[in-house]
């Protein structure tokens, strides 16, 4: 096939990228169609500028986009790149390699100032989607304000001054977007597995509450032996 493409690993379904906007999704009016329950009507868009080429999440799906296993919420493709929507996957090939100048490279956008406070709200916000499971959503309210150990109304208060920072409009799923942009922007890193491991204990909710996995149950303890009863006086007489 010539020039830019993308084909869905499930069906081997290969569709040439437009020379603008290629939309993904599971509408039936977008370009690539997806199936999968898990991908949104509209889930992302390949945007093409001259030879390059970037996908950009559209924030309307919780289960969001990566690139090679990675969340993002813009990013600049590769040849050979892995997509995921959802959990359906899709390979790009044919976009031409080169070494690009630094003058030229896209330029992310500069990132709000953050309080100590509100960076400790976006980091436990996207720990959960930083993790080696895919499709994890961000934390909710709730979620942080146990971790941050604080009232569930000052996160939110601290949410709608991120949205602000961020300028993440009203709508569905804005702590996703929110998400996503921080993420984009690279203002939160995954933990060490050393880091993960004393915090889960310290927390002490364990891998459970972490990344979900099933909390191991103590064995039971062994039974106490039966007592014995001390020899009567009769018969040490």
């Amino acid at each position: 096939m010539d020039g830019p493409y993308i084909r869905v690993e499930d069906s081997g379904l290969m569709m040439p990228l437009q020379e603008d906007v290629t939309t993904i999704g599971r509408g039936r009016s977008v370009d690539v169609h997806l199936a999968d329950p898990s991908v949104s009507r509209l889930h992302a868009e390949i945007v093409r500028r001259g030879p390059y080429a970037y996908v950009s999440d559209l924030g309307l799906s919780r289960n969001g986009t990566r690139v090679n296993g990675r969340l993002v919420a813009r990013r600049v493709l590769e040849d050979g790149d892995v997509l995921s929507f959802g959990s359906a996957r899709c390979r790009v090939f044919g976009i031409a390699a080169e070494e690009l100048a630094a003058e030229v490279e896209l330029r992310r956008p500069a990132s709000p100032e953050l309080t100590r406070r509100e960076l400790d709200v976006v980091t436990s916000l996207c720990r959960p989607a930083l993790s080696d499971e895919a499709f994890v959503a961000p934390a909710t309210a709730r979620e942080i304000a146990a971790d941050l150990v604080v009232t569930e109304a000052a996160v939110k208060q601290h949410l709608l001054r991120l949205y602000q920072k961020f300028r993440i409009p009203e709508g569905t799923n804005r702590r996703v977007r929110l998400a996503n942009e921080v993420v984009a922007l690279g203002l939160v890193r995954p933990l060490p597995p050393t880091e993960k491991a004393a915090r889960a204990a310290r927390d002490g909710r364990g891998a459970r509450a972490a990344w979900g996995a099933t909390p191991s149950v103590p064995a039971p303890a062994p039974p106490a032996p039966p007592e014995v009863a001390a020899p009567s006086a009769s018969r040490s007489a």
